[in-house]
Parts: C-alpha cells; structure tokens; sequence
C-alpha cells in the first residue's frame, strides 16, 4: 500500500512531527496489516484521535506514543513543565523557586534536573550540559502551554536519532504553526497568582504569522514571598511552497524570583519555622533565554530531506543555601551559581522510501550538531544575595557530534525490523581559574540499536527492543584533578558513561476505544558519575540497573469522555555497595519506585468541560541502605469548564484539590543550624507541595 499523501507534512500535523523523520522513521501498521507489497508509510499517515497517538502499528516500542493537543489543552497544569507529565510514568516536582527547572522522576531514576531525559522544543535541545546548576539542566519555563501541539515520547533508548541523556527517555514538544482564531486570556488565583495571554496567528504573504505574548506573577503560599515575574513572547513564520516547508521561530524569556528551597524537617518540628517557612529568605534567582531557531522539510518523490538550526543565548544566576551554618559558620553557606551561555547547532537528514530486495524499506541518514560556549560558568561564595568570593569559575567550549543510521524493513506481513547505529564524539576545552583544572578532552562512542515488531494480529503487537546509549559529565569534571573547594586530588571524570538497555512490550486494542500497553525494561549504567553544581566537582558513584514494568490504559468511553490510568513500578540498585559502614548498601538514592496516575477528561458535554487527575508518587530510598525514605504523596488536579458562547470559556482550577500535605521532594543530608553541633545533623530536608490552590481563566477567541 502507497501513502496517499503527496503534500508536505506540516510542523504542527497531529502526528508525530515530521521534523522527527530527520533521523529514524515510524511506521503506520494500520498500513503494514495490508502486507509488504508497497512502500513503507511513516506516521504522516497516521490519523490521530483521543488523548494519545497509541495505536497498533504507530510505533516502534510499546514505550513510545505521541501526546495530542487535545488532552495538552484539557488537563490543568501548575507549571509550564507539567507538561512533561502527560508522559506515562514521568513526575515533576519542585524544590526551589517557581523560575528555577523542575526536578524530574522516570524509570528508577531521580532525573535531578534533567539528566537521562532529554527534551527538544521544535529540534532545539533544552537540556544543557555543562551547566552552572546540574547536568542536563532543563528549564522549561519559556514555554507557553497554548501553543504546544504534541509531545512525541519515548521511553528507552532505542532510536538512532536519540543521543545524549536520553537513557531513560526523550521527549520532543512541538509548537503549532497557525490558531483558528486569535486567543486572548486572563488567569487570576489565590496568593497574588495573575497571567495573562495573547496569541493569534496572520496571514503574511504566502506564510503564516503567529505571534503570543505571556506575562505571569506569583508569590505562592510561602512565608518569604516568591514574587516571581515572568515575560515570554514567541514570533514564528511558516511558509509552504510547493513540496518544501520552512518555519522560523523567535522566542524570548526572563523571570525573577526569590526561593524558597528545601529546609530541615527538624526545623518544622522545632517550630523555628512554619511549614511554609525558610532559613535563607535571601535565597533567589534570575534568568533569560532568547532563541532563533529555523526547520525545513522538503518532500522528495523517494522521501525527504530535513533540515533545522538554533541559535540560544541563556543566563542563569541562582543564589542558594542548603546547609545554612555547616562550612561557614559566621556567613553562612549560602552560593551562587552562575552562566552565560551561547548554544549554535542544527541537524541534516535523508530519508529513502523504497524497497531492499523486494521488501518494503525505510533508511533514514542524518548528522546532528551543537556547540556551547560559556564564558564564563562559574560557582560562588555568597551572602544575603551577594556574591562574595569565587569557588570555581570556567571558560569552556563544548562540541558535540552525532552521526547516524536507521533501517526499517518488512520481512513479513506479521515482522518488521528497525535496525540503527549512532557515533558521538564529545570534545571540551575547558579553561578554569584553577590551573590544574584546566585541560582539553574528547571521546568517542559508538551506539547499536535493534527493535523487531511482530505483528498486527487481532488488533495487538509484540515488541523487543534493545540498545545502547549514553549520556555525558560535565565538561569541568573531565578535566578536573582537584577538588575545587579543597584542592584534595581526583581522577578525571569520564567523559562518555555507557548504558545499555532492553525492553519486551506489547499494545493491543481488543477492546473497541481502549488502547493497552505492557512494556517489561531493564537499563544498565555503567557509572551514576555526575558533576555537582553544588560542591563544584564530580561525585562518583558504582555502575547500576534498573528494571521495571509500566502497564498504560487509554480509554474512549464516549465521544465526550475519555479515561486514562498508567502505572509504573521499578527498582534501581547499584551493582556494589556504596559507601561506609554504617551506610553502605546498594539501593540509589532518590529512586522513583511507584508511580499511578488516573484521569478523567470530559469533553464537549453540551456547554461543559472538566478534567480531573490523580498522581500518585511513591516512597523513595534516600540513602543508600535504605534505612531513610520519603514519604509517598498523592495529589488530585481539577478542572471545570463552561463555555458560555462559541467565543468565551470559563475554566475554574483546583491544584492539590484535597489539601494533602505532602512533600514535592524529599533528601537525606547533613546541615547545620545556628547553635547546633559544628559537625551538623543528618536527616530529611524537604520541600512541602503547594496547598490547594484554585484559579479562574477566562478565555476569549477573536
């Protein structure tokens, strides 16, 4: 069977984005059901209904689904990055200031801010290497909620295209290229809480013009208020000419915020401070990023050329204080953290449809490209929002390469293969105020890649996918030979840390509306080797695995309802004991181990509209023998809408609709507080997750 389709494939399609037939193709089984005899189609041929973009034969591993504008648009969110939660089994929590990225759980893992998941708004990456806070930072605040049409995820690291700190999954966002009609909005809310939005689209010559302004403020329940101020504007033209598509995308962001981070529950239990309470109220930040960013795909009569490049100019300055009295105690511990960061890149590809040997075949060629100058990231001594000294600061040039291949081929009517390899190469000039910290690296790594799908039969498929991947340390670790606070001697970091992983799935439709998927995975790491922004240095720790089971369920009970419940369990160790006695043990600190979430979206009701969602977030080890664990939390978001014409909704949302007091997150260290030992107390500092919190938009077309 030929695709029918002849034109080329907006950005904004329902569909996975074409911009991700750079790099590997998927296949539509609907059409693979009617044999090998005829081209293998990709996902523009794909139609796309409900919540998900799950159906049989959409995808290349039970793991893997597109999120549609749909449900993007009918679920409430308290943070532009809550987006990233409509990824069965990701959770995305807080513990610092609203402007500050969010901390990230999926697979066993603690994310941090980023690390292992890797995320792309329109082909620009978001996560940062190298970065003044944690590797693989990523801030998602410049977002703007409205304009997102997809989310392609992947969990595993299976594709070719996917590369650096995508071990645990990848996420790609895409913006819509056009609205209906204009959109204007107004968001107001308990605690000072006040947004507003305006965004509509023009026609300009022979393209398409769109253009949205965000403004928001919050001070939040904390006892210091945040005041956080945030700005973001996007400008994008599209054009299409006959069998080429380009679009050009401008966006702009900066906040200001005060935080209030995680603080020692001996503190609340003493009554020092209340729940909502700090120890550093000088603690703050600020930030901006401005981008430019282009993609092109051009349809050929035997495939497609794409094309895309970015240019991203970021700064980050974040003060913080997360053991107050502990290595200072006459000024405090406090720090601050600082970049300014230019990011130039952009990736080429080549996709042939056609056949091998009479076999309907794909093969996607494709290079990716990306340098990060910082000049300069730095770690600082601090004091009441001050800066006073300096720890650590660096000038560094990061390049990173990736080439790749993929291959996709039917051999069967019930068999098809999806065969990848991708080479990186990473090369770091770092040059530091400590001399011996100063250096030049580069490596190398090769990643092989193979998925088998069998199937359709009676409407299910079955999966086995297996690959290697990575992900990179920061470039300051791999040239570092002493610690940076001490000047004690370390071993250089590596710069390139290998895992490996494997997955069996399997997705069917038996039952008329419901989409089911099971995915049974397992991922070996060769080290949890990570940069600390914090301390200025790298913190080794053993080789790893995780496994684990994820069962998803999305569920059209009637044109206007829609259901979805996702689980996840998973267990991560390290392969050897970690650490001293009495510590010693191999659970990973911070690993997610239970994640449940259960929806309910009702669309089109007569003049109604609701969602209502249930995230539950498991107990955590938070020390390596397991004796110290968080506590689980479970928080319920609602949604009720009217819309009181064609032009004019009103929406009223509750966030922790039940008040539970919970902990967004949860560790286990040693700080200290003025009067206390000099040697410090260990135990839970935690930072609280918002108390329920309503807000009212009222949302106008023109």
């Amino acid at each position: 069977m030929k695709p029918t389709h002849q034109t080329p494939v907006p950005f904004n399609t329902p569909v996975c984005p074409r911009a991700l037939a750079l790099a590997s193709v998927f296949v539509a089984g609907q059409a693979f059901a009617q044999g090998a005899g005829g081209e293998v189609p990709t996902l523009a041929d794909v139609v796309v209904t409900g919540n998900y973009q799950n159906a049989v034969g959409s995808t290349d591993a039970a793991s893997e689904g597109v999120v549609t504008r749909k449900l993007l648009q009918g679920r409430p969110t308290l943070r532009p990055a809550e987006v990233l939660e409509f990824v069965p089994g990701v959770i995305v929590s807080q513990h610092s200031g609203d402007g500050k990225a969010n901390q990230y759980y999926l697979r066993g893992f603690n994310l941090d801010h980023g690390t292992d998941f890797a995320t792309h708004l329109d082909g620009m990456p978001v996560n940062m290497p190298t970065h003044a806070h944690g590797q693989g930072y990523t801030d998602l605040n410049f977002l703007i909620p409205e304009l997102l049409q997809s989310i392609h995820y992947r969990k595993g690291l299976y594709a070719a295209e996917d590369g650096d700190f995508s071990s645990a999954g990848s996420a790609r966002l895409n913006l819509v290229d056009s609205l209906p009609k204009g959109l204007a909005s107004v968001t107001i809310g308990e605690r000072q809480f006040t947004r507003g939005l305006v965004a509509k689209s023009v026609d300009l010559n022979a393209g398409t013009l769109l253009y949205a302004l965000e403004g928001a403020y919050n001070n939040g329940p904390w006892q210091n208020p945040e005041n956080y101020r945030r700005v973001n504007g996007v400008l994008r033209y599209s054009l299409a000419e006959g069998g080429t598509r380009h679009s050009l995308t401008a966006m702009a962001y900066t906040s200001h915020w005060h935080s209030t981070d995680q603080v020692p529950q001996r503190a609340i239990d003493g009554g020092l401070i209340g729940r909502y309470g700090t120890l550093d109220p000088s603690d703050q930040g600020k930030t901006s990023r401005y981008s430019l960013s282009w993609q092109m795909l051009r349809q050929m009569d035997d495939g497609e050329w794409a094309a895309n490049a970015y240019f991203i100019r970021s700064r980050l300055a974040l003060f913080s204080n997360f053991t107050y009295f502990l290595d200072n105690p006459v000024d405090g511990d406090q720090f601050e953290q600082a970049e300014s960061r230019n990011v130039m890149g952009g990736s080429l590809s080549r996709l042939w449809k056609g056949s091998l040997g009479g076999l309907a075949s794909n093969t996607t060629l494709g290079a990716q490209w990306r340098r990060d100058s910082l000049s300069p990231v730095g770690l600082y001594t601090a004091r009441d929002g001050v800066r006073t000294g300096v720890t650590q600061q660096s000038r560094v040039q990061q390049n990173s390469v990736g080439l790749f291949a993929q291959n996709e081929t039917r051999w069967l009517p019930w068999l098809r293969s999806v065969a990848g390899l991708r080479a990186d190469r990473s090369s770091v000039d770092v040059t530091s105020n400590i001399d011996a910290n100063s250096g030049e690296r580069t490596a190398w790594i090769n990643s092989p890649k193979l998925s088998l799908i069998f199937g359709p039969w009676e409407k299910s498929e079955v999966f086995l996918n297996w690959g290697y991947g990575f992900h990179s340390n920061d470039a300051r670790g791999m040239t570092a030979r002493v610690t940076a606070k001490t000047g004690e001697a370390i071993d250089p970091a590596i710069p390139l840390v290998r895992t490996k992983g494997r997955e069996i799935g399997f997705r069917s439709e038996w039952l008329p509306g419901l989409q089911s998927s099971v995915a049974l995975w397992q991922l070996d790491m060769a080290s949890e080797l990570v940069f600390v922004g914090d301390a200025g240095e790298t913190e080794a720790a053993g080789a790893s695995r995780r496994h684990g089971v994820e069962f998803n369920n999305h569920y059209v009970a009637a044109p206007w309802l829609i259901l979805d419940a996702d689980l996840a369990l998973s267990r991560a160790r390290f392969r050897q004991p970690q650490g001293d006695a009495p510590n010693a043990g191999r659970h990973v600190p911070g690993a997610v181990q239970k994640v449940l979430s259960a929806g309910v979206t009702v669309t089109d009701l007569g003049p109604w509209f609701g969602q209502l969602q249930v995230r539950y977030f498991g107990p955590r080890p938070l020390i390596e023998d397991n004796s110290v664990r968080s506590r689980a939390s479970t928080l319920t978001y609602a949604r009720v809408g009217y819309r009181i014409n064609a032009d004019t909704r009103l929406s009223l949302d509750a966030f922790n609709l039940f008040n539970r007091k919970v902990s967004d997150i949860d560790y286990n260290y040693t700080s200290r507080l003025q009067g206390e030992a000099a040697e410090g107390v260990s135990g839970i500092h935690s930072h609280p997750a918002e108390p329920r919190t309503v807000r009212v938009t009222l949302s106008m077309n023109f």
